[in-house]
């Protein structure tokens, strides 16, 4: 007999091992059948890569629960179209998480927790990224994830929009908080290259510092978190500046002026 509950894609970018993801993994089961597809280990910070120039091992961990040698964004992609050799049909929703740690502001322009998301809601997939701070209750945050991503998936279904949502979900340190609609805020890391030499006396580096801030914007997800509160992001898949539309007709039409006049 066919499952007629909800068909829930797992993912993340910390590895299939990870707790957090075993706590999201047992928040959402309640609502529905969960498959996981995640990375062998840890692809934090790989943002939206696939892996196009060498082959990749998908390994059957245990029912349900798959495994790739790849990136966040390979693992859905290939759970998305491998036919039923991980997903019995097409996914209901997909969520990403839970990250170990935070992904705000421009975070989410590196993240892999966030690529996962962003890879099936290009697909027409509901998607939703958790992310959780070091210092929240592991179990009630991943309760929260689970429901933001079930209403989200219950929205989408009542009104479905043009273009499937994905949502980008920030939990701050505690075990409960007041939830709220944001937009991305300014998260400034301190940025830095190291050299050092290794004991065969060749050089090698680090990049990017320790350091973090954030500068006040309001109503953003650096602002909910910095107040103790959850942030839930909209990000679009579309990346049009209408803000600089101006200053690309200008180039183009003087470019254009350029080339007629040789």
């Amino acid at each position: 007999m066919e499952d007629s509950r909800p068909l829930i894609l797992l993912s993340n970018d910390d590895g299939y091992a990870a707790e957090n993801l075993r706590a999201l993994h047992q928040a959402l089961t309640p609502y529905g059948r969960v498959i996981v597809c995640a990375p062998e280990v840890n692809q934090s910070a790989t943002s939206h890569s696939l892996s196009l120039h060498r082959p990749l091992r998908l390994r059957s961990v245990s029912e349900d629960v798959f495994a790739i040698d790849g990136t966040p964004a390979d693992c859905v992609y290939v759970a998305m179209h491998s036919n039923s050799r991980v997903l019995p049909r097409k996914p209901d929703l997909v969520v990403s998480g839970m990250n170990h740690g935070l992904n705000l502001g421009v975070d989410v322009f590196y993240s892999g927790t966030v690529a996962a998301a962003r890879e099936a809601a290009m697909r027409g997939v509901p998607a939703v990224a958790v992310s959780a701070d070091a210092k929240a209750d592991r179990a009630a945050a991943a309760a929260l994830g689970a429901r933001i991503a079930m209403e989200t998936l219950a929205a989408f279904r009542r009104t479905p929009p043009a273009r499937a949502p994905l949502f980008n979900v920030n939990v701050p340190p505690g075990n409960a908080w007041p939830v709220r609609a944001t937009k991305l805020g300014a998260r400034l890391y301190t940025e830095s290259v190291i050299f050092r030499e290794d004991p065969r006396g060749q050089e090698y580096l680090w990049i990017g510092g320790g350091g973090v801030r954030h500068d006040h914007v309001h109503g953003s997800d650096t602002e909910a978190f910095d107040e103790g509160a959850v942030g839930v992001t909209p990000l679009t898949q579309d990346l049009t500046s209408l803000d600089h539309r101006d200053l690309c007709m200008a180039t183009c039409a003087a470019v254009s002026l350029r080339n007629r006049e040789g």
